[in-house]
C-alpha cells in the first residue's frame, strides 16, 4: 500500500489495490494510512535530528566514498490556504540529494553517477540543514575522499551549506549559470533579435573556458548601458536582470571554475538533484493537488525513501514491525 500513495495520487492507489486485495478501497484511506506510515518516517527522521545535535552521529557507509556530491534546490507544492502576503497557494519544498560518483579522468570519460539518496521537507533552511546533514553522515561526508556542492545560486544555499557544510568545493551548476547568460542577452538586445545569441554563445564561451571576470565586465557594460533599476521595474525588467545578474556572477566567481573542475574529472550539472525534484513533484505538484503542510510532510518522507538509491526503502520495512496502531 505505502509503495502505491509513494508512487501515485490516493484516489490512483485506492483503484489499483481495490483490483489487487478483491474488495473496494477508497482514496481517503489510503491518504489515511500513507500519512500514518510516512508520519513514523517523519519521527525517526527528527529523533536522528535531535541526536545529530546531542552529538550522535548516525553510522557511515562500509567503504569511504571517492566523490560524495551534495545538491540543493527547491520544488513546488500548493497549498490549500492563500499565503496571508502574497496571496498565493504555492509553496517550496526543499530538496537534496547526497550522490556518489565515480569520478572522472579529465579527458573522455566524465564523472559517472553512482548511488543517490534524497532528503526533502516543507520546513525551511533552518530546519532542513540538520537534516540534510544527517543524510550526508549516512551517506559518509566524514570519509569522503572529496566532498563538492552543487547547486544553483538559490538564497537559501549558501547560508545552509556555510552552516552545515563549512569549508567544501561550492560548484554553480553550468547550465543555471549559461541560462543567466542568455537572460542577460534576451534583456540586453530584446528576446529572439538577431543580436541575442551572438552575444550569449560569446560569454557562455568565455564562462566555459574559465573567463569569469571578462564576463563580468561585459555584463557590467550592459548593465551601465540599460542603466540603473527602478523602483517601478519589475523582475523581469532588462534593467533589473542585468544588475541582479552583475551580482550573481560576481558574488559566485570562484565557483565557475569550470576549467578546472572538467580537468579533474568533476561534475558540473546538477542533472542528479533536478531528476529527483521532478520526482517529487510529480507526486505532489499539481493544479488539481492541495495540501496542508502537515499532511505533504509524510508524503515527501515516503516518496524520498523510494526513490533513493541506498536501499532506504527496503531498510524501512525490514526493521519495521508487522503491524502498527
Amino acid at each position: 500500500m505505502a509503495r502505491e500513495t509513494a508512487v501515485q495520487k490516493f484516489d490512483l492507489a485506492a483503484r489499483a489495490l481495490s483490483i489487487d486485495w478483491g474488495f473496494t478501497v477508497y482514496g481517503r484511506q489510503t491518504q489515511r494510512w500513507a500519512q500514518a506510515l510516512g508520519g513514523t518516517l517523519v519521527q525517526q527522521r527528527d529523533r536522528e535530528v535531535q541526536a545529530y545535535r546531542r552529538g550522535v552521529r548516525p553510522s557511515g557507509p562500509a567503504n569511504d566514498p571517492a566523490l560524495l556530491v551534495i545538491g540543493l534546490d527547491g520544488g513546488r507544492v500548493q497549498g490549500k490556504d492563500p499565503d496571508a502576503e502574497s496571496g498565493s497557494r504555492w509553496r517550496e519544498d526543499k530538496v537534496a540529494t547526497l550522490t556518489t560518483y565515480l569520478p572522472g579522468d579529465g579527458k573522455d570519460r566524465d564523472a559517472e553517477p553512482l548511488v543517490s539518496s534524497t532528503v526533502a521537507t516543507m520546513q525551511d533552511a533552518a530546519a532542513f540543514g540538520p537534516m540534510v546533514r544527517v543524510e550526508a553522515e549516512r551517506r559518509g561526508v566524514r570519509q569522503a575522499a572529496q566532498l563538492l556542492a552543487l547547486c544553483d545560486g538559490g538564497n537559501w544555499i549558501d547560508p545552509l551549506l556555510e552552516r552545515h557544510f563549512g569549508a567544501l568545493v561550492r560548484i554553480i551548476d553550468w547550465c543555471h549559470a549559461s541560462e543567466h547568460l542568455w537572460d542577460c542577452a534576451k534583456a540586453a538586445y530584446g528576446a529572439g533579435t538577431v543580436a541575442a545569441a551572438p552575444h550569449a554563445e560569446r560569454w557562455e564561451a568565455w564562462l566555459w573556458d574559465g573567463k569569469v571576470p571578462r564576463v563580468i565586465a561585459a555584463l557590467q557594460e550592459e548593465s551601465s548601458r540599460a542603466g540603473t533599476p527602478q523602483a517601478a521595474d519589475g523582475p523581469e525588467h532588462p534593467r533589473r536582470v542585468l544588475a541582479q545578474n552583475v551580482g550573481y556572477f560576481t558574488r559566485h566567481q570562484e565557483h565557475m571554475r569550470y576549467p578546472e573542475y572538467r580537468a579533474k574529472g568533476w561534475p558540473i550539472g546538477s542533472g542528479v538533484t533536478e531528476a529527483a525534484v521532478k520526482q517529487f513533484n510529480k507526486r505532489v505538484k499539481g493544479t488539481e493537488q492541495f495540501w496542508h503542510e502537515s499532511g505533504v510532510e509524510p508524503i515527501l518522507m515516503l516518496r524520498a525513501a523510494w526513490i533513493s538509491q541506498d536501499d532506504h526503502w527496503d531498510r524501512y520495512w525490514a526493521n519495521r514491525p508487522a503491524y502498527c496502531s
